[in-house]
Formats: C-alpha cells, sequence, structure tokens
C-alpha cells in the first residue's frame, strides 16, 4: 500500500519479507505479561505500542495472522515468524510490537499490564549478573558469527537468502 505522507518511523520483521511505515507517532506503549503474549512471543513479555490502524503502511510484504481468541489476530512474518501486531479487531487502532520497530529504544514502555501472568521471578532480572556478548563468545566465534537480518532501515530490494 502506498501512502504519501512521510513515515515517521519504520520497523519489520528479522527476514526482511515485511517492512512497515508508521505515518505518526505511536502512543500507550505497555508491556503485556499475559499467557497469550508470552505465547505468541515466545519470551516472558510482549512490548507493545499503539497507532490508529490508518497510520500503519505495508511497505514490503504483509503479515500472516493468527486468530489468537476471537477478537483478536496476531501478525507475524509468515517466512521467519518475527511477531509484528496485535490487532482487537474493530479497534480503530492497532498494536505494533516494539521489538520490529527500526528504533525500539523510541517507544518506551509506560505500563505492565496482564500482570496475573507475569512469571514469579521477573523481579529478579535487574539483578542479575550482565555480560557483553564479546565477553562470552570466544573471538574464534565471534568471527564465526554473521548476521542474516535485515537492517534497521529501509531498503530498496533485500533478500533474506544470505
Amino acid at each position: 500500500m502506498n501512502d504519501e505522507r512521510p513515515p515517521l518511523h519504520s520497523g519489520g520483521c528479522q527476514c526482511g519479507a515485511v517492512r512497515y511505515a508508521l505515518h505518526a507517532e505511536p502512543f500507550d506503549a505497555h508491556i503485556c505479561h499475559c499467557r497469550m503474549c508470552q505465547k505468541a512471543f515466545g519470551g516472558f513479555y510482549a512490548p507493545l505500542t499503539k497507532v490508529a490502524r490508518d497510520d500503519l503502511t505495508w511497505t514490503r510484504g504483509a503479515p500472516a495472522n493468527f486468530r489468537s481468541s476471537p477478537d483478536v489476530d496476531r501478525g507475524f512474518c509468515a517466512d521467519c515468524g518475527t511477531p509484528l501486531t496485535f490487532d482487537h479487531l474493530g479497534s480503530p487502532y492497532i498494536n505494533v510490537a516494539i521489538g520490529s520497530l527500526d528504533h525500539p529504544e523510541k517507544a518506551r514502555p509506560k505500563i505492565q499490564i496482564g500482570i496475573e501472568s507475569r512469571v514469579p521471578w521477573h523481579d529478579v532480572l535487574p539483578a542479575l549478573d550482565e555480560r557483553l556478548t564479546e565477553q562470552i563468545l570466544s573471538p574464534e566465534r565471534q568471527a564465526r558469527v554473521q548476521n542474516h537480518q535485515h537492517p534497521d532501515h529501509d531498503t530498496e530490494s533485500w533478500s533474506k537468502d544470505p
């Protein structure tokens, strides 16, 4: 879908098959701990932010959808599995996965919801020991690491095949 408005933000999946533009500032950034979001994201929670449905355009490909409940579609890349959207059907808004934004640091969550399903040890995460990647991978292993992910910006074309 083409939109003449300039994008304020862009994002997409890990492999680059699906890309999107946001033509307005996202809002209501939040973390959802509900069990459905945990499973959909394969993580402890789902970081999401809203935008008006009309302010989201797909610039490359389109997401596949899974109807996780009667009124919710969850959009994801059918090729690499990246979670992209949480869509309350009939709402004028759609949530995008904060991690799929090219600049996720610009959508800082302000609230946590679904806390009844939060993993009980979540509060200890800030106290865990921390390591930089180069502290845990040997120089030989670091030399073999290759990034096949789409870069964090739009590209004219992209082959997901390395």
